[in-house]
């Protein structure tokens, strides 16, 4: 079973896969908000962290690799105050949550589409990190960000 923090605001990052997006901004909350904000990610079809999001994370000094892939249904039991979804799909299949709970969509692009069919290392890490400093945007202007 997954622990709550006794922090002000307890936030869920939604995705997919929770393999990129939502476990770069669940670190990236950790990392910059911890004060402020116990948070998850999850996903509505795990599988498994994608290993392009460690290295740049690791870039930052945020070491995800011992993370796992997670479903929305074992953090079913957090009462979250916001959960935010990070891609269409997520907004589209997002489970009903609680009243009381600030559902928005935050959609970022998705750095596997974006490198698809590309070979050269240091391009397909260039996606990962604009959309890594996307995130780290969104997440540096919370809760600020999450009200609008």
């Amino acid at each position: 079973m997954i622990m709550t923090h006794q922090k002000n605001f307890n936030i869920l990052f939604l995705c997919t896969g929770n393999s990129c997006r939502s476990q770069m901004a669940e670190a990236l909350t950790h990392k910059l908000k911890g004060d402020l904000f116990c948070a998850f990610s999850a996903g509505t079809a795990p599988k498994g962290i994608d290993p392009n999001a460690i290295d740049v994370l690791l870039e930052l000094g945020i070491d995800i690799s011992g993370n796992i892939s997670k479903s929305v249904d074992e953090v079913a039991e957090i009462q979250f105050d916001y959960v935010v979804t990070l891609c269409g799909h997520a907004n589209e299949t997002c489970p009903f949550f609680p009243r009381g709970t600030k559902r928005l969509h935050r959609g970022f692009d998705d750095p596997p589409k974006l490198s698809e069919g590309e070979t050269d290392k240091s391009v397909i890490l260039s996606h990962y990190r604009r959309i890594r400093d996307e995130i780290r945007s969104f997440v540096e202007n919370m809760p600020g960000s999450l009200e609008a």
